[in-house]
Parts: structure tokens; sequence; C-alpha cells
């Protein structure tokens, strides 16, 4: 059963601790097959180094939750406010909607979806997370519930969104969803 050890400097919270028990241990065992009650990861702290001549002696700042930075985002966006939603965003932002449209401005985004729905909400089923070098990658899953253009309401019609999060900010969003399929105006077959 794997062992793993993390050395780090004193000084970083106990929520930053879990996490970074939680994301090596899942890291070990996507190499490794083995069971999670046998796979042991732990944290040892100590009190100071020196490297390239330079003294350490606490640790840095941990990074926001990918997820939790993805949550905040959605949330805000659903509220339409805006400047919250801003602030999650890094300068390059790009977001990729269905029928390939993209869009660098949430004022962009707003403007197009007005002519699609009224008003639209998520529902999230779940949100998962991997690592790819400098960034993380989170994937939210859930339904869209809202208001047509018509007045008629929908609900219950699946999406997927990808983010990419890099050193805390948002840096790009796909969007996939069946809107289109449930749109009143679509040529459906009963």
């Amino acid at each position: 059963m794997p062992v793993t050890q993390i050395t780090l400097l004193r000084g970083y919270a106990l929520q930053t601790h879990q996490r970074l028990v939680d994301h090596v241990s899942k890291a070990v065992r996507s190499v490794i097959p083995a069971p999670e009650a046998g796979t042991t990861t732990f944290i040892q702290e100590v009190v100071a180094y020196q490297r390239d001549g330079r003294f350490f002696d606490q640790g840095n700042v941990a990074l926001s939750s990918a997820t939790e930075v993805v949550k905040s985002f959605l949330v805000a966006m659903q509220a339409r406010d805006l400047a919250q939603a801003q602030t999650h965003l890094d300068a390059s932002f790009q977001m990729v909607f269905p029928g390939g449209q993209i869009f660098h401005r949430l004022e962009e985004i707003m403007a197009w979806a007005a002519k699609r729905y009224q008003r639209v909400e998520k529902t999230f089923t779940h949100f998962d997370e991997s690592w790819q070098g400098d960034r993380t990658v989170v994937y939210c899953a859930g339904n869209l519930n809202g208001v047509w253009p018509n007045g008629a309401g929908f609900d219950n019609i699946r999406f997927i969104d990808r983010f990419e999060v890099v050193d805390g900010k948002l840096a790009r969003q796909d969007v996939w969803n069946d809107l289109a399929e449930h749109h009143p105006t679509s040529s459906q077959t009963s």
C-alpha cells in the first residue's frame, strides 16, 4: 500500500493541509491501484530551510479551491452580479458557448443570451477537478431551468461546463447544453 509524505514549511492553514492530502492521495490512486483505505498520505512540517542562499521559515498563501472559484463565479452570474463575477476572471478569459460562439466579456454573453432566454438558473449535480500542470480543470454538470423569450418555462435541461482555473482565476469556460433540443421553435417530433 502506498505511503506518501509531503514536507511543508509551517504556517499553512489546516484546510490547505486537508486539500493537499486529498489531492495527493487521489493522484497516487490514479497511478497505483490501491484502495482508499490502504493509501496513506501525511504532511511533515519543518521549521525552516535554506535554498539558493535564501532562508525560509513560513509557508506561502495557498491558492483558492478551483471548484469554489467556479461556484462563486456561477452564483454571481446567476444573480446577474457582473461586477462580482468579473473578480473571478483572468484578463485573457475566454468563453466558448454552443454553436462556437466565443466571448471575452461578460456583457457580450449577456447580450447574446438575451435572445435565447429571459432567464436561466443552474442546478448543480456535481463538480469534478483534474490537475494539468499550472491549471486546474473543473467540470460542472447539472440542469438548466428558466424562461424562454416567449414566456414559457423550461426545466431539467442538462448542461456541462468546463473551466480552466489558473492562479485562482478563470482563464476559459466551455459550455455544452441541450437548450437547442428543447427550444419551443426547434423542429422536435413528439
